[in-house]
């Protein structure tokens, strides 16, 4: 059984976590230290994340709906989440981390755009 890193819980939530080869579904945890998820088959599949540790956490925003996919990047790699409550595990994460580590990710079609026409660089 995994120890946590929390010593509260304030806000659990199904989610599916797209690390490695196919979603996993569990829980997420979101705590007074950390962002946990548990996978909800095997408990010692785990994933815990200190907000210290968090460098950006960002979703896809369309008007003002919020994707249900979001990234959380950490000096170690991104991981991608998925849950139906994102937009209230953003406003949760916004007050440990702070405003300025919460970003709204590039969509698909942007993503496209921007490799299609490359930005020149300036030479001085």
């Amino acid at each position: 059984m995994a120890q946590s890193l929390n010593t509260s819980v304030e806000y659990k939530t199904k989610a599916v976590s797209y690390l490695g080869i196919g979603g996993k579904v569990g829980h997420i945890l979101l705590g007074d230290k950390a962002l946990e998820f548990y996978n909800d088959k095997n408990v010692n599949d785990y994933i815990q994340i200190p907000w210290s540790a968090i460098n950006h956490i960002g979703a896809n925003v369309s008007g003002k709906k919020v994707s249900r996919h979001f990234e959380i990047f950490t000096d170690q790699g991104k991981f991608l989440f998925a849950s139906g409550d994102s937009g209230k595990i953003l406003k949760i994460t916004r007050q440990h981390i702070g405003n300025d580590k919460v970003i709204k990710l590039p969509t698909l079609i942007q993503t496209f755009i921007a490799k299609l026409f490359p930005k020149a660089k300036k030479s001085e």
